[in-house]
């Protein structure tokens, strides 16, 4: 009885004791690199910012599965650089090197993009080279959990990979330079 119970729950058990237990790991995180302690350790880390924000936003968009904190470790990364640019940059092409991965599985034709208003818009925006470049970088800008369905439907509908590399790159530079340059000045770093 108990056996048949846990087998008929086990479908969302284990997704959602998985979840509280990504959720409670970017708590600890945030609250560890908050602390004398982790931000003694972002500072002797200090010369490998850059590379370290490359790595980071390569991981945190890689892949939707595991939750990644950027904004909490990759802004103190940015409070103790000289300079906010190399680490805006390197998190910008990291990122975009990690939403390549949506684009290819989209390209692939392994992409299932669920037929939603969404959707639908997206694939009508990117039929038009001009159109598909302003609507990537909108949609890539904002820190936009949506976007995967836009790097699928990009792969999908055959959007030139230039074209999609540069757009969510120039989307991804002035995000970060504009979150980690307010962050800076509301943090006071």
């Amino acid at each position: 009885m108990i056996a048949r119970v846990w087998q008929q729950h086990q479908a969302w058990i284990r997704p959602v004791v998985v979840g509280v237990g990504f959720v409670a790991v970017n708590i600890w995180l945030y609250l560890a690199l908050q602390s004398p302690a982790g931000q003694a350790a972002i500072a002797q880390l200090a010369s490998l910012a850059a590379p370290g924000a490359f790595l980071l936003m390569l991981a945190a968009n890689a892949t939707v599965v595991v939750p990644i904190p950027w904004p909490a470790v990759l802004l103190p990364l940015a409070q103790q650089s000289p300079t906010v640019w190399p680490i805006v940059l390197a998190a910008a092409l990291g990122s975009v090197v990690g939403e390549s991965v949506a684009y290819g599985v989209g390209r692939s034709g392994q992409a299932v993009i669920a037929d939603s208003p969404m959707s639908r818009w997206v694939r009508r925006q990117l039929a038009h080279p001009w159109r598909a470049f302003f609507a990537l970088v909108v949609l890539a800008a904002p820190p936009n959990p949506l976007f995967d369905v836009a790097g699928l439907a990009a792969g999908a509908t055959g959007v030139p990979f230039w074209l999609f590399f540069g757009a969510v790159l120039l989307a991804r530079i002035v995000r970060f330079a504009v979150l980690l340059t307010v962050g800076i000045r509301l943090l006071g770093g």
